[in-house]
């Protein structure tokens, strides 16, 4: 497991029509992997967004890859609404699965215990109910009068993200960002881009080794130096907030978006 690759095959196993797990854009976003995803072409991709996601699931849709899209909100923060994104929903380009944070949170943890649901609080009454038919009101049966929402297991194909660094042995350092752990814990494989990669254990230290992920849970490891740029990486580098805004400016149309795309790819393909 964790076997180290290019990034252009570790993108390759991103096939059509597979769930595809995004981190927030906090949380470690696999940027230099889209840009070798968009090359690759798969096509009706579901995107779950854990729990929510920005440039990336943009660049996808724009891309016209994307078949669905579970999320609780698809942003670019400082900079605006995602404008692809926007301009998808307006079209039908895509089927939305309205989500909360705390629901596609419980949807992966029933994936990794490997039962068909999770039941969760505080939706009851919401109009997000209304639009998820997947999610049934049961009554609790330890309580009389007291209904609950179970939501199903959320199993996605792939997940993937960027981390700062993984060892020879397929082992990745996510550090305090837990959801990358339900994300690889609940998916079939986990596909990692990192910063660096080292030649010792990163489990070796026992004060450092409750932020690894273990090699068990690691499909395929690459190389990316800055590859979560524009957006940052803790620890590493901030997010450069004007390329996210030139960004946003230019995706307002399909015009603008393509021309940045083509700048994007080539920024990566100079780095490799």
């Amino acid at each position: 497991m964790g076997q180290i690759v290019s990034i252009e095959a570790l993108a390759a196993q991103i096939r059509d029509g597979m769930t595809v797990a995004l981190p927030s854009d906090n949380g470690g976003v696999a940027m230099a992997a889209t840009a070798a995803i968009v090359a690759a072409r798969p096509r009706n991709l579901h995107l779950v967004c854990v729990p929510i996601s920005g440039i990336q699931a943009d660049m996808l849709i724009g891309e016209g890859l994307v078949g669905t899209v579970e999320t609780s909100a698809i942003t670019l923060g400082e900079a605006g609404g995602a404008p692809r994104f926007a301009e998808g929903i307006r079209s039908s380009a895509f089927t939305i699965k309205d989500a909360t944070c705390p629901a596609i949170l419980a949807g992966l943890v029933a994936g990794q215990k490997g039962v068909p649901f999770m039941p969760i609080r505080g939706i009851i009454g919401s109009d997000v109910l209304k639009m998820r038919s997947d999610w049934k009101v049961i009554d609790n049966p330890f309580t009389p009068d007291d209904p609950i929402v179970v939501v199903p297991a959320i199993r996605p194909d792939v997940a993937i993200f960027h981390a700062p660094e993984a060892d020879r042995f397929g082992n990745v350092r996510i550090g305090r960002q837990t959801e990358l752990a339900a994300m690889a814990y609940a998916a079939k494989t986990t596909l990692v881009t990192v910063e660096r990669i080292v030649e010792t254990s990163l489990l070796a230290d026992e004060r450092s080794a409750a932020g690894v992920l273990p090699a068990l849970y690691v499909g395929a490891i690459s190389e990316a130096r800055n590859g979560a740029w524009p957006l940052g990486l803790g620890g590493e580098y901030t997010t450069d907030t004007a390329e996210v805004a030139r960004y946003a400016k230019m995706a307002r149309s399909a015009e603008g978006f393509a021309a940045y795309m083509q700048g994007f790819a080539q920024k990566f393909e100079a780095v490799a």
